[in-house]
């Protein structure tokens, strides 16, 4: 079966007309009764990547947030939002973000994530240590914010989910992957096929463009995507960006990997990614090192150092879902 990726032009975060929109955008999906029954525990993940610069778009926005829960309250669904942000917790993202009002209109839970031994299906990468909460939630809706990123060129739906991995072990993987970007891009598609989210809604009205993941620029696009395969989403979106999947790692991680759709053959229902092209959008003005470029001797210290204090105790009382 092809994939689906719905794209839609949206302009307003406003209640009323996002609801609409989301409603419109899900509806040749199936909706939310496709995929949540009532009582399902439902992992709403959103991209909360910091709280240094409330307001500059750097996080998924918290009236997307708050719509696709109510949603999902109104199908029977229980939300909660998870994460490991980069930076800080999720409790103080989330406050620092203006969530703070949705968080106690609906009730929303908070859960930081934790880690929990999970063995892949990729000999390359079978020991990666996932969120338990968000691998044992009943359905994840994933939640990423369109935004340029100084490392891997662009973040969208599968890049979110590296916010699944506990805080500690993502500089783990920075630096254990981060010297060759196609294995680092090929680890995050991986973890992102071990989530395997029910949803990705791109939250696109207003990105984040320049030097991301933090340090660039609102830039409004006026954008929803939404799909049940998110290298299909991401792939459409690359191609509204118009930037070249090749230096994308994780679209061409997806593609070696045969993960990644060609968009010949992916059904778009509402809007073609070329009914929405920008022309002029602003990627980082140079590419870092994934690894951050630290000196051999500092990235073999924090290796021995993880191994013996926070991979091995793990591995003691962690067992394999």
């Amino acid at each position: 079966m092809y994939p689906s990726v719905s794209l839609l032009r949206a302009e307003s975060y406003n209640q009323e007309p996002l609801m609409a929109d989301l409603a419109t955008l899900l509806e040749p999906l199936g909706g939310l009764t496709s995929l949540i029954k009532p009582g399902d525990r439902v992992l709403l993940k959103p991209n909360l990547l910091t709280g240094a610069r409330p307001f500059k778009e750097c996080v998924t926005r918290p009236e997307l947030v708050y719509c696709v829960a109510r949603m999902v309250q109104a199908v029977g669904g229980k939300p909660f939002i998870g994460d490991s942000p980069a930076f800080g917790s999720a409790r103080g993202v989330l406050q620092t973000n203006g969530y703070q009002e949705i968080l106690k209109q609906l009730d929303l839970p908070i859960v930081e994530f934790h880690g929990k031994r999970y063995q892949t299906v990729s000999e390359g990468f079978n020991h990666l240590l996932l969120s338990k909460e968000a691998i044992e939630a009943d359905v994840v809706i994933n939640l990423p914010k369109v935004k340029s990123h100084a490392q891997l060129t662009l973040t969208l739906g599968v890049k979110n989910l590296f916010g699944c991995v506990p805080g500690k072990m993502k500089a783990w993987w920075h630096m254990e992957a981060g010297k060759d970007r196609q294995r680092f891009g090929e680890m995050l598609v991986e973890t992102a096929r071990a989530i395997d989210p029910d949803l990705t809604i791109l939250d696109g009205i207003i990105g984040h463009e320049g030097n991301g993941p933090s340090g660039g620029e609102p830039r409004r696009l006026g954008i929803l995507g939404a799909s049940s395969d998110v290298f299909a989403l991401d792939r459409a979106m690359v191609e509204i960006l118009q930037v070249d999947p090749a230096i994308v790692p994780t679209i061409a991680a997806a593609e070696h990997l045969g993960y990644g759709p060609d968009l010949e053959t992916v059904l778009f229902p509402h809007l073609h990614p070329s009914d929405l092209q920008i022309a002029d959008w602003q990627l980082p003005d140079r590419l870092i090192p994934i690894d951050f470029g630290l000196p051999r001797v500092v990235q073999s210290t924090f290796k021995h150092l993880y191994i013996r204090f926070i991979k091995e105790p793990i591995r003691a009382y962690a067992s394999p879902r």
